[in-house]
C-alpha cells in the first residue's frame, strides 16, 4: 500500500511545475519565464490564500484549480506519511 500512495505522490508531482508557472506569472502579472526561478514567495502565497485581483477571472480559476491540486497533493502526502 505504501508502494502505491508512493507512486501515486511521485506521478501526481509530475504538473506541478506547470500549475505554479501558470499560477506565477498571473500573481506577478508577467510572461517571463525566468518568474519560475526566483525565489518571490509572499506574494505567491498571498495570492493563494486571499483574492489579489477579485475582478479578474482567469486569475480566480486559476487559484482554485491550483488550490485543488496542491490540496489533493497534502492528502497524498499525509496518507503516505500516515500509512505504516
Amino acid at each position: 500500500m505504501k508502494e502505491m500512495l508512493f507512486i501515486l505522490l511521485i506521478l501526481w508531482g509530475i504538473p506541478s511545475t506547470f500549475f505554479r508557472s501558470k499560477f506565477r506569472k498571473r500573481v506577478y502579472q508577467t510572461e517571463d519565464w525566468k518568474i519560475n526561478i526566483k525565489p518571490l514567495f509572499t506574494r505567491e502565497i498571498k495570492g493563494l490564500l486571499f483574492t489579489l485581483y477579485p475582478e479578474d477571472t482567469t486569475y480566480i480559476k486559476l487559484r482554485n484549480q491550483y488550490r485543488l491540486y496542491l490540496l489533493v497533493y497534502l492528502i497524498l502526502f499525509l496518507s503516505y506519511t500516515l500509512v505504516s
